[in-house]
């Protein structure tokens, strides 16, 4: 593993969820493995729960850890190569990520979709000068086409509560009240398959994700039908990608309610938080004993660690 941007760096999924299920027990067992060494964490946008468990996987492999609010603390990067800088922008990618790649060892980088041009967002000119430039091992931590680092923490939850090596799991649109990115929608289905599972995607006519993401399973705009006999069903919002960023208008009825879970009454639920409640989930299900989203937060720490671990062991 050279940088972690999406489920090929992986590998064998799941020898990499294997990994950190062996560290979830053992969570001290590598703790000279970061010693001397730096993590840096940028962030151009909010985050809580990658921001938290990085921070805390860096520090338990014994690394020093640096948070970096870049939009908020530092200055306007320019990531165009042939920009003539006389506007607002101050500093240009090819400038910093090498400095802050002097001065971490590892950097992870988050950095959301403008959601207006798709073209532009598919280059992720965010993640890819920081790889192209820094000089250290790069991951992602939510990028515009793909979140890694959750799919990660998903398939380990999956993989505690399944009761059966290849479970129906279903991934289910849910209402939102703005534009949401596809990156979680798409990288839980591309992990999904890699791991072998059955996948059902559900969602309304016309936001179909990126078919790139969704090669080898089942796509339905039916939610009964997709929910009939599921195993897990993971709700998430997107915003259309055949008109590019656009919302639904309406949609309520694709909420996730206990009425809707009839026709699986085992079903696990999960959602990768945050989350609107009553809107995309019923507080019904949240609060109920199907939610798995409590577990899947805490396995953020596990999926981050088993990452840091592998490239702390190249270098």
């Amino acid at each position: 593993m050279t940088h972690f941007l999406g489920v090929r760096d992986a590998g064998d999924v799941g020898a990499l969820v294997d990994e950190a299920l062996a560290l979830k027990k053992d969570p001290y067992a590598h703790a000279e493995l970061g010693r001397h060494k730096t993590l840096g964490l940028v962030f151009m946008n909010p985050s809580l729960r990658t921001r938290a468990s990085s921070w805390k996987a860096g520090r338990l492999l014994g690394m020093d850890v640096a948070v970096i609010n870049a939009a908020a603390d530092g200055w306007a990067l320019e990531f165009d190569d042939a920009a003539v800088m006389d506007g607002k922008t101050v500093e240009h990618i090819r400038d910093a990520a090498p400095v802050l790649g002097q001065y971490f060892d590892l950097l992870g980088v988050r950095s959301f979709p403008a959601l207006q041009s798709r073209d532009d967002d598919e280059r992720e000119a965010v993640l890819t000068q920081f790889v192209a430039h820094a000089g250290v091992p790069v991951v992602s931590l939510e990028s515009a086409l793909r979140h890694p680092l959750q799919s990660l923490a998903d398939m380990i939850t999956i993989r505690e509560h399944r009761a059966r090596p290849r479970p129906k799991v279903v991934l289910t649109w849910a209402p939102h009240i703005k534009p949401i990115p596809h990156a979680v929608a798409n990288s839980f289905a591309e992990w999904t398959l890699a791991a072998g599972y059955d996948l059902t995607v559900a969602n309304p006519e016309g936001f179909d994700l990126d078919p790139r993401f969704t090669q080898g399973a089942t796509v339905t705009h039916d939610q009964r039908e997709a929910l009939c006999g599921a195993d897990f069903v993971y709700v998430k919002n997107w915003s259309s990608y055949e008109r590019y960023g656009a919302v639904h208008e309406g949609g309520a009825q694709w909420m996730l309610t206990p009425a809707s879970l009839a026709d699986a009454p085992g079903a696990a639920v999960m959602h990768c938080l945050p989350v609107r409640r009553n809107v995309e989930l019923s507080s019904d299900v949240l609060d109920g004993a199907a939610a798995r989203v409590q577990a899947q937060a805490g396995n953020r720490v596990w999926a981050a660690m088993a990452v840091f671990k592998r490239l702390l062991e190249r270098s």
